[in-house]
């Protein structure tokens, strides 16, 4: 046991070199946890900022110029006026994100007790500003109305009194959620390349084959990979939260990143054994990153960081609980968003470690075949 835990422990300190002299593998681990990070959090925004919007003004009225007026910045840009022919045009050509049409005689319609109808026109290939955009205009529209129609200034008095309190994110910054969601979903895409690619590079450089001739066993081979590289990433992953999200970006992190570092490192022997597996299926880095992407797609989409499981279908729901980068998602959110404990993340811990057992074992069986193939 001892001399197995020292070869383990060597040829790890040599993958660690190997690393070390590979400049674009260190390039793409400094880029992947700080700018990358970075530019996603900041540069891509989901709630509605600086959105074009055009108004149709039909009517002319007090009502519908203090509607116009109530369409303010940051949320939109100035109000730029159309005539009722210009509308489809403007529409097609996609200058405005919405397009409001107050038709004529709307205030008067109103003030008699009938119901006339604002039309708005959304252009819903903007996806990310269309849906929450939409409903900011309607709630603006109904405030705008009601405090008309009460004759006054200031909140309108509704009949139900419907509090709010936003927690986690209070000002519902999108870059709080992105900026650690870039930082988890990176985590996934650099266990599996620098494991798998250092498989490949041992074949590549035929080294492999001197590790063959040693008396070593696949298991640890594999288990010196796993702990070398992911080593990297925990520690990469680290400075990145310290020195990134909380540093540069400002984002507050609210739990245990010890119980996050915990997480990460059963997730990453999970990760890494699945990096090891895909080497094992090709003979180049250009299949080999072929075939890893559409995995790391499948498992990012689909782990409930991006969209919610709950919005997914049932099947898929289920299927997903097999794969670990949902697990993952789920304590990691837990942890750094709502400060939960062990005594919640436990069970998300435990599936992360049973998937990996899993992964190691078919990686190994792989690996282990791999090898007979080389030495026969």
């Amino acid at each position: 046991m001892r001399k197995s835990l020292a070869n383990i422990y060597r040829l790890g300190i040599k993958e660690l070199l190997s690393l070390r002299s590979d400049r674009v593998m260190l390039l793409l681990i400094v880029y992947v946890f700080s700018f990358a990070i970075y530019a996603v959090a900041t540069g891509a925004s989901t709630e509605v900022a600086n959105a074009a919007v055009a108004l149709v003004d039909e009517d002319r009225s007090p009502l519908s110029r203090r509607i116009q007026d109530a369409l303010l910045q940051p949320y939109f840009q100035p109000p730029v006026r159309l005539t009722v022919a210009e509308l489809d045009a403007a529409m097609d050509a996609g200058r405005y994100t919405f397009v409001m049409d107050i038709p004529p005689h709307f205030q008067a319609d109103m003030s008699a007790g009938r119901q006339p109808a604002i039309q708005l026109n959304v252009d819903a290939t903007a996806m990310s500003q269309a849906g929450t955009g939409a409903s900011y205009l309607q709630h603006i529209i109904a405030q705008e109305i009601l405090a008309f129609a009460q004759g006054r200034e200031g909140d309108p008095q509704w009949p139900v009194n419907l509090v709010i309190r936003t927690q986690f994110n209070p000002n519902l910054k999108s870059s709080w959620f992105l900026a650690v969601m870039q930082l988890i979903n990176n985590i996934t895409l650099l266990a599996i390349i620098l494991t798998g690619a250092a498989l490949i590079r041992e074949r590549e450089h035929g080294t492999i084959e001197h590790l063959l001739v040693m008396p070593l066993r696949p298991a640890e081979i594999m288990l010196a990979k796993i702990w070398a590289n992911g080593l990297v990433i925990v520690v990469a992953a680290v400075l990145s939260l310290y020195g990134v999200v909380q540093g540069w970006l400002g984002v507050p992190i609210a739990g245990s990143i010890p119980l996050f570092v915990a997480g990460t490192v059963i997730y990453l022997f999970s990760v890494t054994a699945l990096g090891i597996f895909l080497a094992t299926l090709t003979r180049s880095m250009p299949q080999f990153g072929l075939l890893a992407i559409p995995v790391f797609m499948v498992m990012n989409l689909l782990s409930g960081g991006t969209t919610p499981l709950d919005s997914m279908p049932e099947l898929l729901q289920a299927l997903m609980q097999l794969s670990p980068s949902t697990h993952f998602v789920s304590f990691a959110q837990a942890i750094l968003y709502r400060d939960a404990g062990f005594a919640v993340v436990w069970p998300s811990f435990a599936a992360v470690a049973a998937s990996g057992a899993v992964f190691f074992g078919v990686a190994l069986l792989r690996f282990r075949r791999m090898v007979t193939l080389m030495q026969s």
